[in-house]
């Protein structure tokens, strides 16, 4: 299946539905199967010892698949998240932005599975790991057309 968003599109619709943080997160590359986001760090993300807060992570895992959800399926923003797991794997780099790796394990009718490694900038090793599932909004519905 090929992408129905290009980055510029997708960064594009992004800051129109999400005004408030679209600038926390930059699209950096995207595939037909995966997508490459940072986390811009600043010192709202962190917690206490100066490392990136685990809020901060799950929303970058969460906005990692659902970009990923509208770059394949075009404008669903009412698709929702209904089920996640994380693996916090070691600390993350002080301050250092984020990067996540998100590939589309399943992209169904109703539902879609992703899976998201995230490292600190500049370190090899994954400081966690995410799946996530949302829920798609029937073809036809109301909720599949808004945006």
């Amino acid at each position: 299946m090929s992408l129905a968003m290009n980055k510029e599109e997708l960064t594009e619709y992004l800051a129109q539905v999400f005004p408030q943080v679209h600038k926390d997160f930059v699209v950096m590359d995207l595939t037909d199967d995966s997508i490459r986001m940072r986390l811009v760090v600043e010192d709202r993300h962190l917690r206490p010892g100066g490392t990136v807060s685990g809020p901060s992570m799950f929303a970058l895992a969460d906005v990692c698949v659902y970009s990923m959800v509208l770059a394949r399926k075009g404008r669903q923003s009412l698709a929702v998240t209904t089920s996640s797991s994380m693996d916090f794997l070691r600390k993350p780099a002080g301050g250092a932005d984020m990067i996540a790796e998100c590939r589309l394990l399943k992209l169904g009718r109703t539902l879609a599975v992703g899976d998201v490694l995230m490292y600190s900038e500049g370190q090899e090793a994954p400081v966690a790991r995410a799946s996530m599932t949302y829920s798609l909004p029937p073809a036809g519905s109301a909720a599949a057309a808004f945006g």
